[in-house]
This record gives structure tokens, sequence and C-alpha cells, in this order.
């Protein structure tokens, strides 16, 4: 793959160093055209009845509740033949039988040990994210989410999908209670970039299923910002018909910080690369496809990161402008042209009203009230970075107020600057990730729902592909 010369932020030596990005980028692709399936469904009723059985201590105490036991009265009432049915009737595995075979991945993954310290780290991750929207101390004055309060638990499979999310809704069909959210399995052993996803999935999709009339807020508020900012050409509907991505991206940058914001550009550059198109962004959105265009996306992500309180977001946000202009050619959503600035002011638009917007479903309260990417984030993330960069052994335990959406967001900035090998990198991040999970209360003998409580639909999706069946499965692309 070509070298793409450094962000024009880095070129003047201003700003965040983006100069080892198409080494992320290549990383990213190699790993997305990996085959290896993870670990073999299972597809024989007593076997995986009797795996469950011995999975299950491992699983804490509300898990049991929520997930394990009602999964179990269910394939009890279906029985070895009707589990045979399902099977059958969902030979593609993207409808009801991925939800069945998923919600016992999720059990079996961890109960079994399947690459443990990066399963671990990915649940640790998925976890913190959640948390940080739904805890109680980070919903001051907001009631409990009306659904789906308890965090996704995590598996790894389907590479042909990506990291995607199966929310609420669509795992109640099993009797589950929470979210499953999924890697391919190579992102177990490489590529940062699929990691800073998991803002958009956890962050994103499995929160905006939280709250009964968020989603419907959300679109209605985008579409008026849209139309108030004088875009015309469709852009007001096409944003909020993709309201589920849209604010999916901006609630995984308002978690995750600009890191997520960087693993739109890349990661999104890495798929198109490994799908035979080049390591840039598409400038063209099908109107059949639900994800908004991918420049549309990178400069949703740098309007975002401009409105974050740390002191860094400007500088941050010129460097993802100056790389979504870098791939920018005639930009053309739903089939009608759009000029760079019709595009750039409704993508600002979009991203304002996801953050400001006071709604009803919230009590009031503005999704950017709730979580937002600060100073001390961003020096928390800044100390890491140091640390995974090193060779010193990685500490025990870290400090209050040190998560892991801060871990990743420093590994992903270290593999930015190129400030060690990749996968170095990558294994001291999973280490971290690893004690933090350790340390969680939520998976020790006293279960803690949201930790926070303590303090003081595919991520890309080819343009020939067609999600198929009836099931609402969100891949973030």
């Amino acid at each position: 793959m070509a070298t793409r010369p450094r962000s024009g932020a880095a070129r003047r030596g201003a700003g965040p160093d983006l100069s080892a990005l198409p080494a992320c980028v290549e990383e990213a692709r190699a790993a997305a055209l990996e085959t290896d399936p993870g670990p073999p469904d299972p597809v024989k009723f007593a076997d995986l009845r009797t795996r469950l059985a011995r999975a299950a201590p491992r699983l804490p105490p509300l898990y049991h509740r929520s997930v394990l036991d009602p999964f179990q009265a269910t394939l009890d009432g279906l029985g070895a033949s009707g589990f045979a049915r399902v099977l059958r009737s969902d030979p593609d595995r993207a409808g009801p039988a991925l939800v069945v075979l998923d919600v016992a991945q999720v059990v079996l993954q961890n109960g079994e040990r399947y690459r443990e310290a990066a399963t671990d780290g990915f649940q640790e991750v998925v976890s913190d994210l959640y948390d940080g929207f739904l805890s109680a101390e980070d919903r001051r004055d907001v009631k409990r989410p009306d659904k789906g309060a308890i965090p996704p638990l995590v598996k790894w499979g389907r590479p042909d999908f990506g990291p995607y999310t199966l929310p609420v809704d669509a795992v109640r069909s099993v009797g589950a209670k929470a979210a499953v959210v999924s890697l391919p399995p190579a992102a177990a052993r490489r590529g940062l970039l699929a990691w800073a996803a998991l803002g958009h999935e956890t962050a994103g999709h499995d929160v905006l299923g939280a709250d009964t009339g968020l989603r419907a807020e959300l679109a209605a508020a985008v579409r008026g910002a849209v139309q108030r900012a004088g875009v015309a050409k469709g852009l007001p509907g096409y944003w909020a018909d993709r309201i589920d991505e849209t604010a999916s991206d901006v609630l995984g940058i308002l978690n995750m910080g600009p890191a997520a914001g960087a693993g739109v550009v890349g990661y999104f550059r890495a798929l198109n690369a490994a799908w035979g198109s080049g390591p840039h962004l598409r400038s063209e959105g099908p109107a059949q496809d639900e994800h908004p265009a991918d420049v549309l996306r990178g400069w949703l992500a740098a309007a975002t990161v401009r409105g974050l309180s740390f002191a860094g977001a400007a500088a941050w946000a010129d460097a993802l402008d100056l790389e979504t202009d870098a791939d920018a050619r005639s930009v053309v959503v739903a089939g009608r042209a759009l000029t760079r600035g019709e595009a750039r002011a409704s993508a600002a638009a979009a991203a304002a009203a996801v953050v400001t917007t006071r709604l009803r479903s919230l009590e009031g309260h503005a999704l950017g009230e709730i979580q937002d990417w600060r100073d001390a984030d961003e020096a928390a993330a800044a100390e890491l970075r140091a640390r995974l960069a090193g060779e010193a052994p990685m500490p025990m335990r870290y400090a209050r107020g040190v998560y892991a959406a801060h871990a990743v967001a420093a590994g992903v900035y270290a593999s930015l600057a190129g400030d060690a090998p990749q996968g170095r990198i990558f294994e001291r991040t999973v280490a971290a990730l690893k004690v933090m999970h350790d340390g969680n209360p939520s998976w020790g003998p006293l279960y803690v729902v949201h930790p926070g409580d303590l303090a003081p639909r595919v991520v890309y999706r080819p343009p020939t592909r067609v999600a198929g069946g009836s099931l609402r499965m969100i891949r973030t692309r």
C-alpha cells in the first residue's frame, strides 16, 4: 500500500501526531483480510447445554439472572428439535440463528477462557463505555434507562461482519436482557483501530436502545438543525434517516475522545483497502446504505471533537478535517451532488444537534451534558500512552479515575504516532485492560451493575453487501 503523507497538522508541527496512521491502516487492512472465524458455533443441542452449565461459574450473578438463566429456559423450551429448526431456518446465520448462537458464545467464550486476556480486556472496554453513560454518577437528574441497563457481553466471531452489536431488543427474543458486542477474532491479536470502533457500538447503538424515544427525538433534532443550517438537497432527511449511525459516531467520541474519531477515518480506510477500493474514505453514499457517506462521517467526527471540552480539541478537529479533506472527491449522497461546503456544514449541524439538544427522553438534558472528553481524560490517556510505549512492567493497579476508555485512547494515540512497534503497543494495551478488568467490582463476588455508581449494527459494510434477514442487527458498517 502506498504511504500517505502526514496530516497537514502533523506536517506543520502542530497538533496531534498522525505520522504512523498509514501503518495503522495497513495493519487493520491485513487484519480485516483474516478469515479466522473464532470458536466453532455450538450447533449440537446436548453439547451446548452441558458446556453452558460448565461455563456458568465464570459469569457474575446478575448475568445469570439477566442472560444465562433465561437463555437456558429458552433452550429448554425449544428442545433439541426446535433448536435444530432455528438453525435450519436461518442457514446464513444472520437472523434468529445468529441471536441464539451469539448469546451462547458470550457465555462459552468467557467461561471457557477463549483468548482470556483479550476477552477480559474487550469486556472491560465495553463495560466501561456503557457504564460511562448509564451510571448514576454521570446521569445526575436523569432517570435510569427504560431498558438495557446492564452492560453488554462480548464475543469474537463473524469476521465477515466486522464489529457489530445485537441490541437488547434483538436478544430479548431468547430471554436475554443484555446486548452482545462482537469483534472479528483477528482483533484479539492486533489492530487497535477496530477497538476504537467500540465506542460506536457500545456508547452508541447500545445506549441509543436504552431509553425509549431517544432515537426519534434525535432524528427530529438533526433534521431541524440541518434545515436551519441552510443546506438543502435532501440533507435534512438524509441525516435524520441515518440517526442510528450518526448518533452512534457522535456518542463514541463523547465517550472515547478523538481516538474514536481517528478510528472512523483509519478503520474505514483499512476496510476499503481490504475490499479493493484503496485506503481512502468513500465520497459516495448510496440511498440504500443506512450509514452516511464516509467523508460525511469524517467531517461529523471532526465537528464532534471540536465541541469537546479538552484543551486540544481544536487541533484534533483540524487534523481530522484535513485527513477527511485529503480523501474527499466529488461528494454524492442519495444521488445528489454536494459541494464540500454543503457536506461539511450539514455534518457540523448534525453533530451539534446530537450533542446539545435537550431531550425529553433524558429529562431535559443533552447527551453532551452526560458525557464529554475533558482535560482530565486527556491527561489520563497521555500518562497511559507513555507506559504503553515503554518496556517497564505494566502496573498491577491503576489510579482512581483511569478507565478502559483511557487505555484504548492511549493505545490509539501511541499507535498513530509510532511511539513503539504496533505489536508491543497492542499487547501492552490489552495487558492494561486485563488488569482493569480483574479489579472491576462488576466481575467480582459483589456485583455492582455500574462501577461508576461507586464514584464520590457492522462498523463498516462493503458497497455490495446487503444486510440479510429480518433481524435488526446494528453494524457500524
